[in-house]
């Protein structure tokens, strides 16, 4: 069984069980939290596609750790102008650990 749910502007395909790193949510680590927006659920006895959302559905995760991924390094440069300029980020993100898909 799993499900493919959108949070974040992202959709992602999960199943019970399953760990996940999604966009950063504001909610405390050890509580639980559910998604609405399900677009597709794959059961044993068959799959159900929403237009866009399946009503009624709901994925059911817990929250483990807000955590930061890996650094990325911008780097701007314009040859023969003496111009670089280096700038590193690190994304925020939210790991779940994916509780149950009921429809």
């Amino acid at each position: 069984m799993y499900a493919v749910i959108e949070t974040g502007g992202r959709q992602y395909k999960v199943s019970p069980g399953e760990l996940i790193k999604v966009e950063k949510l504001e909610s405390e680590p050890g509580s639980q939290i559910q998604f609405e927006k399900v677009l597709l659920v794959q059961k044993e006895d068959g799959t159900v596609i929403g237009q866009p959302y399946i009503t009624n559905a709901r994925v059911t995760g817990e929250i483990l750790a807000h955590e930061r991924g890996e650094k990325i390094i911008v780097f701007k440069y314009k040859r023969r102008k003496n111009y670089r300029r280096k700038k590193g980020h690190r994304q925020w993100y939210t790991a779940l650990r994916i509780k149950e898909i009921a429809v």
